[in-house]
């Protein structure tokens, strides 16, 4: 088990700050024969420590994939603030009912349609590790100020980016 959290510091407070709001992560494991797999699953707000956790059904190939493989990678993609995140870490499947019932709500019935005392319902928790965050603080204004730039000078605008270490110290 890892010791304190994830959180602690400024740029894992921003990475943060940037996923906490979008609604789906794509995330990618790998197959039995080794290649890449990616898929969406519905986030849910990263708890106290820092881990990401993921609804899942515990027959789907996701979970089978995890169990072979702990090593995967979410992408965020906000495109309206021009915000992305990339998250790589170890992936656990937690069967656990307390803790299913604390992440559970309601909107998760349009994958689980029994709710959440479905025996299939499983958790996915990621143990963040390495973390990379590009963010365009105001996307119609830097959008306009590349153009402009990008006329006069020959260059564009490059928004911030930032490569977080999310292990736990």
């Amino acid at each position: 088990m890892h010791q304190g959290s994830h959180r602690d510091h400024e740029g894992a407070k921003k990475l943060f700050s940037l996923i906490k709001d979008v609604k789906v992560a794509m995330m990618t494991t790998v197959d039995s024969d080794g290649q890449l797999r990616s898929r969406p699953m519905w986030n849910q707000e990263a708890d106290e420590a820092g881990d990401l956790w993921f609804f899942a059904k515990v027959d789907a190939p996701v979970t089978g994939e995890i169990s072979r493989d702990s090593q995967v990678n979410l992408a965020y993609s906000d495109p309206s603030s021009q915000n992305y995140v990339s998250v790589s870490g170890k992936a656990e499947i937690v069967r656990d009912k307390a803790t299913i019932d604390s992440k559970w709500n309601e909107s998760l019935k349009t994958w689980f349609p029994k709710g959440k005392d479905d025996p299939s319902v499983t958790l996915i928790r990621v143990h963040p590790e390495k973390g990379e965050y590009w963010d365009s603080p105001n996307a119609t204004m830097l959008h306009l100020y590349g153009y402009v730039k990008a006329a006069v000078t020959g260059e564009s605008p490059k928004p911030e980016k930032k490569a977080v270490d999310l292990a736990a110290h």
